[in-house]
């Protein structure tokens, strides 16, 4: 089974790599980012995307939605230390197959990985009832305009990085703060951040 694995914090990626590779018949190619992941995924088929969510570029999320919206064969299993209502409800949406906690014992990970690969969908039950919360409001333009703003960037900076006028960014931006009954950019991305909708 080949297995892309994105992680950006390399001490983590390399021990789950090795315990791939003793655990299963498993050929594990490493991603150190979301961009460097898609790349990869663009040149290569894969069985599994096992990524995490917050990495710098895309987001595991981003990746998930990139592999339904090709209807690549590729399965994916999201691995974080966020349970966050917010982040399992929009993996469930991208068609996410598994969805797990980082302390998550290493047998768990190697069933979920082969019921994933078998069709199977497997979500923490916790977390599954976590997904049920509240609503996001967040439309993905406006998301990713947070997203951006949250990492400091100026409405200049998101304009260019985005391919959108200025004042669209604006838009944005004042919709989200509206939607999320923030003070400002930074309150409504901190908002977005916590209930997992970033």
């Amino acid at each position: 089974m080949k297995i892309l694995l994105a992680e950006d914090q390399a001490m983590v990626r390399g021990a789950l790599a090795a315990l791939l590779t003793l655990e299963g018949d498993f050929e594990v190619i490493q991603a150190c980012d979301g961009d460097q992941a898609l790349s990869l995924l663009k040149q290569q088929e894969f069985d599994l995307l096992l990524t995490d969510i917050e990495m710098p570029g895309l987001s595991g999320l981003e990746l998930a939605q990139w592999c339904q919206n090709q209807a690549a064969p590729t399965k994916v299993i999201i691995l974080t230390t966020f349970g966050r209502a917010g982040y399992i409800k929009r993996a469930i949406e991208a068609g996410v197959g598994g969805f797990l906690l980082k302390d998550a014992p290493s047998e768990t990970l190697i069933q979920a990985i082969n019921a994933v690969c078998r069709g199977k969908r497997i979500i923490d039950p916790e977390l599954a009832i976590m997904a049920v919360g509240e609503q996001d409001p967040l439309n993905d333009k406006e998301r990713r305009a947070l997203r951006l703003a949250s990492e400091g960037r100026s409405s200049a900076e998101i304009a260019a990085t985005l391919f959108i006028a200025e004042g669209t960014v604006r838009n944005y931006l004042s919709e989200a703060i509206a939607k999320l009954n923030a003070s400002n950019r930074i309150d409504a991305a901190r908002i977005a951040k916590q209930k997992g909708w970033l």
